[in-house]
């Protein structure tokens, strides 16, 4: 486990479990959200996420969270040795979610840039995670079943699968 893929739907826990993982392993954790943000929460240029992005994949060890963007994401998965793959149940990514957006009011949440607009961006997660489940859900699917030929794939369902992945990485 050196190159670490952390992905699913918005509100999966991703930043959160990314950290405990890099804590947990040592290797070095990209959040792509601070990549792909300012403070404020304006977007970088394409081309200077994508030379960053692209720079990381070249690193000889990382954890990333994220999205980032769709030809980036293909990119990551395809180059990790480790896929660690949220697929959680629709109504919990909701009410994590949620629970983001209200305790983001008071601090901001993991992973994000300072100054990131709480509200917007909770409306979008809540957008974005009905499209995702519809269009990228059944994808990544497909490819964490076929990855699983030449990659270690975790494809954590529940979060008891979540608990136990940290309980046997901690005690490897």
């Amino acid at each position: 486990m050196k190159k670490v893929a952390v992905f699913g739907n918005t509100g999966g826990g991703k930043s959160t479990l990314s950290a405990q993982l890099a804590e947990v392993t040592g290797l070095p954790l990209y959040v792509l959200d601070k990549i792909q943000y300012k403070a404020g929460g304006e977007k970088v240029s394409q081309s200077v996420y994508r030379a960053t992005h692209d720079q990381i994949l070249r690193e000889e060890a990382w954890v990333i969270d994220g999205f980032g963007c769709i030809e980036t994401l293909w990119e990551r998965l395809k180059t990790a040795d480790t896929l660690v793959y949220l697929d959680l149940p629709l109504y919990i990514h909701f009410a994590w979610v949620t629970k983001r957006m209200i305790t983001g009011f008071v601090q901001l949440p993991s992973g994000w840039p300072e100054g990131s607009p709480i509200l917007k961006s909770s409306l979008n997660s809540y957008r974005t995670l009905w499209l995702c489940y519809r269009y990228l859900t059944p994808r990544y699917r497909d490819f964490v079943g076929q990855a699983r030929e030449t990659q270690t794939v975790y494809h954590l369902r529940s979060v008891p699968d979540i608990s136990q992945f940290l309980t046997t990485l901690a005690n490897a």
